[in-house]
Formats: C-alpha cells, sequence, structure tokens
C-alpha cells in the first residue's frame, strides 16, 4: 500500500447534490474508488476538516466546507526517469519533467509524481505546481516556491500572460512538403465519453492554437506548437484536427485499449519553452528545455 505524505484538498460545492453526509458526497464524488474505502478512511481518521477536526461517518455536508485526505494505491509503479531543475530562486522553480511522470497524484500515482519528488529532493515543502502537463508529455512545469507570492505567477495563466511553446511530432502523409506552413486552429472542446477523453463539437471557439511546421523528414514532420488557450488536451486535438495526430498517442484519434506504459515509444510532445515577465521582479523570463524531440 502507497500512502500519500501530503493531503489532498477538496471543497464542497455550494450546491447539495442531495447527500446528507460529507461521506456520502466522497463516494459520489469518486465513483472510481470504493464506497468501503472511503468509509475505512474515515474511521481510521484519515479524512479531517480545514481546522483538524477529524470528520466521522456523521459527519453532515456543509457547503464550502474544505475537506482533507490522503490518497491510497494498492501497487504504485515507480517511474524509471529523473526529472532536471531548471531554474530556482525564491519564488519560482522550472523543472524538467520526463515522459510518463505525472505532475500531481492521481489515479493510480500518490508518491511517484513530479510535485513530490521535488518536494523531496529540495526540502521545499510548500512547492506547488502552478500549471499541468499530461502523465505521458514531457518537458518544463513551473511551481511556485513561495506561498506569498503565489497568487501573482497563477494570475499570469488566469490572464494568459505567459507564452508555453511545445514540440510535436506527427506522421505525415504524401509527398507534399508542409515545411514553413502555419496553421491557427479555433474550435470548441469539449468533455466526450470517457469523461477524461475530449472532442470538438459545435459553438463557440474555447480553444486557440498556432501550429508551424519546422521540418519534414522521412514522412515525419516536426512541428512547433503555441497554444493561446489551454484547454485538456488542446493540442493533442489540434494536431488531430489538421490530420496529424501526434505520434504515439493512445487517445486521439482512436482509443487504444489500457496497457500497461511501453516506455520505449513516448507520446511525441514536449513542452521545450515558457516566456514571461515576472510579476515580482518585472524581469523578463525565458525557460527553454535542453530535451528535443528527433524526426531523423
Amino acid at each position: 500500500m502507497s500512502i500519500s505524505e501530503y493531503s489532498s484538498k477538496l471543497s464542497l460545492p455550494q450546491t447539495n447534490p442531495g447527500v446528507a453526509t460529507v461521506l456520502e458526497y466522497l463516494i459520489l464524488k469518486f465513483p472510481y474508488v470504493d464506497a468501503h474505502l472511503w468509509q475505512q478512511r474515515v474511521t481510521d481518521g484519515k479524512v479531517h476538516c480545514h481546522d483538524g477536526s477529524l470528520i466521522t461517518t456523521q459527519s453532515l455536508f456543509r457547503p464550502q466546507q474544505r475537506i482533507y485526505y490522503y490518497r491510497e494505491v494498492e501497487n504504485e509503479v515507480s517511474i524509471p526517469f529523473k526529472e532536471t531543475v531548471v531554474f530556482q530562486d525564491q519564488h519560482i522553480l522550472v523543472a524538467d519533467k520526463p515522459h510518463f511522470l505525472p505532475v500531481t497524484p492521481g489515479g493510480i500515482y500518490v508518491n511517484e509524481c513530479l510535485q513530490t519528488r521535488l518536494r523531496h529532493s529540495t526540502g521545499i515543502e510548500t512547492l506547488q505546481a502552478l500549471h499541468r502537463l499530461d502523465r505521458v508529455t514531457a518537458g518544463l512545469v513551473l511551481f511556485s516556491v513561495n506561498s506569498k507570492t503565489r497568487h501573482r505567477y497563477h494570475k499570469l495563466f488566469e490572464t494568459r500572460n505567459i507564452q508555453k511553446t511545445y514540440q510535436a511530432i506527427a506522421k505525415v502523409v504524401g509527398t507534399e512538403s508542409l515545411v514553413g506552413r502555419e496553421w491557427e486552429i479555433k474550435n470548441r472542446i469539449v468533455r466526450s465519453e470517457p469523461r477524461f477523453r475530449m472532442c470538438v463539437t459545435e459553438g463557440k471557439a474555447n480553444s486557440h492554437s498556432v501550429i508551424r511546421c519546422m521540418r519534414q523528414f522521412n514522412q515525419k514532420g516536426l512541428f512547433e506548437l503555441n497554444p493561446v488557450t489551454g484547454k485538456t488536451h488542446q493540442l493533442r486535438i489540434h494536431m488531430q484536427t489538421l490530420g496529424l495526430p501526434i505520434l504515439n498517442d493512445n487517445l486521439y484519434p482512436q482509443l487504444l485499449p489500457p496497457s500497461v506504459d511501453d516506455y520505449s515509444v513516448p507520446l511525441q510532445l514536449l513542452a521545450k519553452q515558457i516566456q514571461f515577465i515576472d510579476p515580482v521582479t518585472q524581469q523578463p523570463r525565458f525557460f527553454r528545455c535542453e530535451r528535443n524531440l528527433s524526426i531523423d
């Protein structure tokens, strides 16, 4: 059994979904966690309120109450790749995440995630990711070091005052050269079925990316992707929209059956650069990942 060293936080919704107790809400909220497991966690004192008081099986649901719990998984997989710290000061840390390593705890991963690893290696218990990358995507992730200035960096993402550049490799069908071509993709992305998968639908656009072909060799293309918005799986969806699905993508265009990770065929998507004006120092920041994708 692997148990998280750090608590996960959950705020109860303003509108009661039809439950009487906190325990009933947790069971409803997390349908993939067995109800008896939540009951056991509560009985063992592993769920508590913001003030430290324990949640019991009879604790009533109260809107916007903050609940803390510790995630558990039976057998946690060890990811055999290492992260590196690209930059660190008193306010932020920039790390290069390998493929297959989640940024934060989720699913079958509790302690095998970038945030927990960095908390251990740096000794900074308050370290917190400011954004996310898919587990199967590699590249740069920005973390907040100082909780007092954290809100300023969150604001960068909220106001879209941060520029992120990705690289991707896709199969190119035919002999036409795409090098130098640029596409601006705008469409509406919503959750599909199953819910971890997204799809394009009719309606007002809520996603926006600019994509360029940088190189082409042996029926493969190297693309530069600049997301203007940050919807879930946006770049994977937008490459699919162009008829250029990213190599080794097990979600798009077709959902492949669940399987054990094959570390020899990582998703060919890399968060290559991050650029912004530091909201604390007012200095320009530019970070570039040394990792590269190759089509040779």
